[in-house]
């Protein structure tokens, strides 16, 4: 069960994204506020949560927080500011979306910019040790996942349906297949480099 963490007392945003290192698609980033005395079982990082536990806990956090927003960058973004910038606008757009104005923001990792007037802290891990961070992980993820599921029906050969837009082999071997989609993130290295004979 993990702590909500708050800042002097502030009513506090937690903040992540999920899928930085993706080859496709959108950066998702999620901004969570919730109550103080909020506490769930299950409640973790989104990454050591199964996709079935994390489907669970998106309809709670979405009905029991006091507020929270979905922020999306665009691939044709990423490009054009880098990954970093990107997901770092992408939680911006997360804490603009938020119906409740918080007193603070909490950011999972080390890097963040200012928001606004607001306080901010980041912490390295924060999704697996504040809830509102776990909580943010977990929609981010969830909002990014099942867009990605949608996003393969109009490119079925890249079966973003079950790599959500992750380096993986297959995903690397349709790329090497049909090329690009206009979805890929031209600025990332969609294919490793060639194996060089000694």
């Amino acid at each position: 069960m993990l702590p909500n963490c708050y800042i002097a007392g502030r009513l506090e945003a937690g903040t992540d994204e999920a899928g930085r290192g993706c080859l496709a698609g959108p950066v998702y980033a999620a901004a969570v506020i919730l109550p103080e005395d909020f506490h769930h079982p299950l409640l973790n990082d989104s990454k050591q949560l199964t996709e079935a536990r994390r489907d669970k806990l998106r309809p709670v956090i979405e009905t029991e927080a006091i507020a929270w927003a979905v922020g999306i960058v665009t691939a044709e973004e990423i490009d054009r500011i880098n990954i970093l910038n990107a997901s770092i606008l992408a939680m911006h757009r997360a804490l603009d979306g938020l119906a409740v104005r918080p007193g603070a923001v909490i950011v999972d990792g080390n890097r963040f910019k200012p928001y606004g007037d607001l306080p901010w802290q980041t912490f390295v891990k924060g999704d697996g040790r504040f809830g509102n961070i776990a909580a943010a992980s977990i929609l981010a993820k969830t909002h990014r996942d099942e867009a990605m599921t949608s996003l393969a029906k109009q490119y079925p050969q890249y079966h973003w349906d079950v790599n959500k837009g992750y380096p993986t082999r297959e995903h690397r071997a349709a790329i090497t297949q049909h090329g690009p989609s206009p979805l890929h993130r031209l600025s990332f290295r969609l294919l490793p480099d060639p194996v060089l004979p000694f």
